[in-house]
C-alpha cells in the first residue's frame, strides 16, 4: 500500500508535511529548486521587514525632492535608474521569479512589529503571485508603561490589516510570550488567521567585552527546542480553527512524527538544513516513511493529533500533574 503523506496548510495540499520555513536558503532560485528537489512539500520566503518598506520609502522621497528647487529644466538632476535600492520591488520579483521556477506552493513573508502603512505591501505580494503569507510578528516591548493588552491587541490589529487588503491565506508567526497563549491562539483564530507558526524564536544579542557594544547573537536551534512548540500544538490542536504549523528544533523523522502526533499540520525546517545539508529533507521523508510503515500507519491524516490535549476535560490539571511528576521522578545524575 502506498503511503500517504500529503497534508493541508492554508488551503493549499501538499505532498508531505515538511516545509522549509524562512531563511537565507531561499534568497535564490537555485536554492528554491534545491529544496524543491530534495522533497519540500512548500518554501517560504525569508522576510521583508517592514523596516526595510520604510527606509525605501525615506529614500524615494529623499532622492525625489533633493533638487526640489533647483532650475526646473535641469533634468539631469533627476535621480538615475536603480540609484537608490528597490528592495521591496526586488521582493516582488523575486516571488515572480519563484512561482516561475518552482511547482510547489511558495508563500511569502512580511516581519513587522506596529500597525502601519507597510500592511499594505500585502496587496502587492499577492498581485506577485505569492499562494499564500506568513505574516512574522516579532515583537519584545520593553517598556513597563505598555500592557500585555496592548501588546496583543497590536497582533490583532496587524493581522486584521493585512486581511483586509488580501484574499490569499494568511498564517502569523509568533512568539510564545503572553500571559495567555491559548487565548492569544483564539483571538488570531477569531481574527482570521488561517495558520499559527509556533514559535518565533527570541534572538537574544550578545556583549563585545572588547568593543563594549551589543552584537548580534544568532545560534542554530537545537532538538531541545522542540519541547515548546511540541507543548502548546498539542494544547491547541482541536481548539481552534486555524492550522498549527510547527517550527524549531525539527531535525530528524521523529522530531516531525511528534509534532504531527500532538497535532501540526506541517512542520518546518530550517536549522538542520544548515547543519545537514538541504539533502536532508529527502533522510527526514524516508525516516517517516519507514517508521509509518513499521507501525502500520496508511497516512499522515490517520496519526495527527493522535497524543493532543483535546480529549483531555482539563488541559490545565492535565500540565500541573505532569509538573508535579515531573519534578518528583527526576533523580539526578
Amino acid at each position: 500500500m502506498t503511503m500517504d503523506l500529503t497534508t493541508t496548510y492554508l488551503g493549499l495540499k501538499l505532498r508531505t508535511p515538511l516545509v522549509c520555513s524562512a531563511s537565507p536558503l531561499s534568497e535564490t532560485l537555485d536554492g528554491i529548486r534545491r529544496m524543491e528537489d530534495a522533497g519540500a512539500s512548500a518554501v517560504v520566503l525569508s522576510s521583508l521587514f517592514e523596516e526595510q518598506l520604510a527606509r525605501d520609502r525615506d529614500d524615494l522621497i529623499s532622492h525625489l525632492t533633493a533638487n526640489t528647487n533647483a532650475f526646473s529644466e535641469a533634468q539631469s538632476f533627476f535621480p538615475a535608474i536603480g540609484s537608490f535600492h528597490w528592495g521591496p520591488e526586488s521582493y516582488l520579483n523575486h516571488i515572480r521569479k519563484a512561482k516561475a521556477a518552482a511547482k510547489i506552493p511558495i508563500i511569502a513573508s512580511l516581519n513587522g512589529t506596529s500597525l502601519g502603512g507597510w500592511t499594505s505591501y500585502a496587496k502587492d505580494i499577492q498581485n506577485a503571485g505569492a499562494d499564500a503569507l506568513e505574516l512574522n510578528i516579532y515583537y519584545i516591548p520593553t517598556d513597563p508603561s505598555v500592557s500585555g493588552e496592548h501588546v496583543e491587541q497590536t497582533h490583532v490589529d496587524i493581522l486584521t490589516a493585512v486581511r483586509s487588503v488580501v484574499s490569499i491565506p494568511v498564517a502569523v508567526k509568533l512568539a510564545p510570550f503572553f500571559s495567555n497563549m491559548a487565548s492569544m491562539a483564539k483571538r488570531l483564530d477569531d481574527a482570521g488567521a488561517g495558520g499559527l507558526v509556533l514559535f518565533n524564536r527570541f534572538y537574544q544579542p550578545d556583549f563585545d567585552l572588547e568593543k563594549l557594544e551589543v552584537r548580534p547573537n544568532l545560534l542554530l536551534s537545537t532538538p531541545q527546542a522542540l519541547r515548546l512548540p511540541l507543548h502548546w500544538t498539542a494544547v491547541l490542536s482541536g481548539r481552534i480553527k486555524a492550522d498549527l504549523a510547527a517550527t524549531s528544533g525539527i531535525h530528524t523523522a521523529m522530531d516531525s512524527l511528534k509534532l504531527l502526533m500532538a497535532g501540526a499540520t506541517t512542520t518546518m525546517l530550517c536549522s538542520a538544513l544548515y547543519k545537514f545539508g538541504i539533502e536532508h529533507i529527502r533522510v527526514i521523508e524516508g525516516e517517516l516513511v519507514r517508521w509509518m510503515t513499521e507501525r502500520e500507519y496508511h497516512s499522515v491524516a490517520q496519526l495527527r493529533g493522535s497524543m493532543s490535549q483535546r480529549n483531555c476535560a482539563d488541559p490545565s490539571a492535565f500540565e500541573r500533574q505532569q509538573y508535579i511528576r515531573t519534578l518528583t521522578t527526576y533523580k539526578g545524575l
